[in-house]
C-alpha cells in the first residue's frame, strides 16, 4: 500500500475516533431552584350589606361577605398578574366629547387564606386575605419541577 493511502486512512480514522461526540457519554446533575425569599401578599375586599340582594338583614349581610372575599381575590390577582387597562377618547372640533377607561384582571389564585372577615360601620363588609408565595411556589414546585444544570461529567 503507498504511503499516500495509509496516510489517507489513519487520518479517516483518527477523525472517525476524535471528531465524532457520540463516541463519547455524558451525565448531567440537575439541582432545583428556589428563590431567596418568598413575600406574603394580602388584600382587603369590601362590599356594601344594603346593595346585597337578599329577603333580610342576615342574608344581605352573607352576601356581603361572599362579595368582599371576591373583591379580597380580585385585589390578589391584581398584585400577581396586574392589571389591563384599556381608555379610550373621542374628539369633536378639537374638543373631547367622551373619555372612557376600562380595566379588568385575569388569573388563577391558588393558596390564599381568608385572615378575617368583618362589619365595618353600619353598611359594610370587609374580607382580608394573605397569600403566601412560599405556598405557591410549593404547588408550583409540585407539579412543575424548574431545573438547572448543576455539573455536567463527561467520559
Amino acid at each position: 500500500m503507498s504511503k499516500f493511502c495509509s496516510q489517507t486512512l489513519l487520518a479517516s480514522i483518527f477523525l472517525l475516533l476524535t471528531g465524532c461526540t457520540s463516541l463519547f457519554s455524558k451525565h448531567v446533575e440537575w439541582e432545583t431552584v428556589e428563590p431567596d425569599s418568598f413575600p406574603i401578599l394580602s388584600a382587603v375586599g369590601y362590599a356594601p350589606i344594603s346593595a346585597q340582594n337578599g329577603k333580610n338583614a342576615a342574608g344581605k349581610m352573607l352576601m356581603a361577605l361572599k362579595a368582599s372575599k371576591l373583591d379580597a381575590y380580585r385585589e390578589l390577582a391584581e398584585q400577581v398578574y396586574g392589571q389591563k387597562i384599556n381608555g379610550e377618547q373621542s374628539l369633536s372640533s378639537l374638543v373631547i366629547e367622551n373619555t372612557q377607561l376600562d380595566s379588568s384582571v385575569q388569573g388563577v389564585i391558588r393558596g390564599a387564606r381568608v385572615v378575617k372577615s368583618y362589619p365595618v360601620g353600619d353598611d359594610t363588609y370587609a374580607t382580608e386575605l394573605e397569600l403566601d408565595l412560599k405556598l405557591v411556589n410549593d404547588i408550583y414546585l409540585s407539579t412543575a419541577k424548574p431545573k438547572k444544570v448543576k455539573k455536567v461529567h463527561y467520559y
